[in-house]
């Protein structure tokens, strides 16, 4: 493990990452303004959840072996992408409800938070850029004279997804909130719904597009 200072500073790292808005950020407050705080929460639980995922694979080598085949890369990549796509479709397809449907104050879309928190999951687990993260971040920290490097990766990766939680409990609070309190956004969200969607085939495309790091370099 990394001393004092150095676990301070992945600590701070880590908080400042999660902050960023991303495609996991974007799905719990999407998750959050439609169907209240309870599900923006459990919408990060589902994303923690795959967090581990990634992070007992690159703990394993999976994630090292996923950086040097382009085949493997490229098939969890076009798998992860096909899936963002269809929420962001979904979401832009959405139908506009009725003026006499619109949410009152306080009021929330019922849902089954059971699919709330698989599609947190299946969006994080089916984006391997999640995994080559850890993989790039979370070694910065880990001492050379390590007796089990794998081990101080998984308790460094825990660490952080632990940390993450708060985050995205935050951003689900705030989400809610505003929900809650303000009219113009209530009436908006199936415009802001429809910008969520087109943002997650953003995403989508983007991660389509995306290079394996671990690929030679092109020599043209």
């Amino acid at each position: 493990m990394p001393d004092a200072h150095s676990l301070l500073l992945f600590v701070a790292a880590g908080l400042l990452l999660n902050l960023t808005p991303g495609p996991d950020v974007l799905y719990i407050v999407s998750r959050a303004l439609r169907s209240g705080v309870r599900a923006g929460i459990v919408a990060g639980l589902g994303i923690t959840a795959g967090c581990f995922v990634h992070i007992t694979a690159a703990a394993v080598g999976v994630g090292a072996l996923m950086a040097a085949s382009a085949a493997l890369f490229t098939g969890l990549k076009w798998v992860g992408a096909a899936y963002l796509l269809w929420v962001g479709v979904r979401m832009l397809a959405s139908r506009r409800p009725k003026e006499d449907l619109l949410p009152v104050e306080g009021a929330t879309e019922r849902v089954e938070l059971k699919n709330v928190f698989l599609g947190g999951f299946w969006t994080n687990v089916l984006n391997p850029k999640v995994a080559l993260f850890f993989l790039a971040f979370v070694p910065q920290f880990i001492a050379t004279d390590a007796a089990s490097k794998p081990l101080a990766f998984l308790l460094l990766g825990t660490l952080f997804n632990v940390n993450a939680i708060f985050v995205n409990v935050g951003w689900a609070l705030l989400a809610g909130w505003t929900a809650r309190r303000v009219g113009a956004v209530r009436r908006g969200m199936h415009w802001l719904e429809r910008g969520a969607g087109a943002l997650f085939v953003g995403f989508g495309i983007r991660l389509a597009l995306a290079e394996n790091p671990g690929a030679a370099p092109s020599v043209h």
